[in-house]
């Protein structure tokens, strides 16, 4: 659909600045309804499958319902990272003119920050960190759980500092351009789009980030404890 700016000049485009210039941009052909209902399925049937699939007994023993749900959490940042992000990472430069799915899921997205249509450096260059690293750690993090590994806090320890200091510098930027990118205070592109599906990379990975400091300060504690001992009965 073609909108028009304050100046009554076409734009082609749902995305702000209004100004915006965008001559290769394709119109989805998907509704939002169909985007965000596919977005939403896949990941709940990844939190309803890790659920399942953490409920039973593993290489350490039963898992609470806290880790539980954290590994439900790091299956679902695996999709969204890998393949979600991935796909901005590989096809950027397309996706404004691109109706596979994944694109046209972009160019919706977009509607509430426009420099992902734009490919802007900043997200091109976060994006392609996040969907190499964080992707695949996530998953492997998820593995460590189940089979105990001894590195397990120190991957989400690393995980979540990664998600929250990339969701730290998302806004950041962002509030430095005095949010130009979006229509500021919709409810939708805003505060859905923009605000709320962000701001959990910040609030979840702070979180874990304490979880993991706990976990990890806990065990050095005792390995003092058990070297100052070893110390005291050889001097002795």
């Amino acid at each position: 659909m073609t909108e028009e700016t304050s100046s009554g000049l076409s734009t082609g485009h749902p995305y702000w600045p209004r100004n915006l210039s965008l001559p290769s941009y394709v119109p989805n052909d998907r509704s939002m309804t169909e985007i965000l209902v596919f977005l939403f399925s896949v990941s709940g049937g990844l939190l309803l499958g890790t659920w399942a699939l953490t409920g039973k007994k593993v290489a350490g023993g039963r898992l609470s319902a806290g880790r539980r749900l954290a590994l439900c959490w790091f299956t679902v940042c695996g999709f969204i990272h890998g393949v979600i992000e991935g796909w901005f990472a590989l096809f950027y430069s397309t996706i404004v003119s691109d109706q596979s799915l994944l694109s046209q899921l972009w160019k919706e997205y977009s509607k509430g920050d426009s420099r992902y249509i734009i490919a802007d450096n900043f997200t091109v260059c976060m994006e392609t960190v996040t969907a190499c690293l964080w992707g695949p750690f996530s998953l492997w993090l998820v593995l460590a759980f189940l089979y105990n590994q001894p590195y397990r806090y120190v991957l989400q320890l690393i995980i979540s500092l990664g998600q929250l200091y990339g969701a730290v510098l998302y806004f950041y930027t962002e509030h430095r351009d005095d949010y130009i990118h979006s229509e500021y205070g919709h409810p939708i592109y805003f505060w859905f789009y923009f605000v709320f599906m962000n701001v959990l990379w910040i609030v979840i990975p702070f979180v874990l980030i304490v979880d993991a400091w706990c976990q990890l300060s806990t065990v050095q504690a005792l390995s003092d404890r058990a070297m100052s001992q070893s110390s005291k009965r050889k001097a002795n």
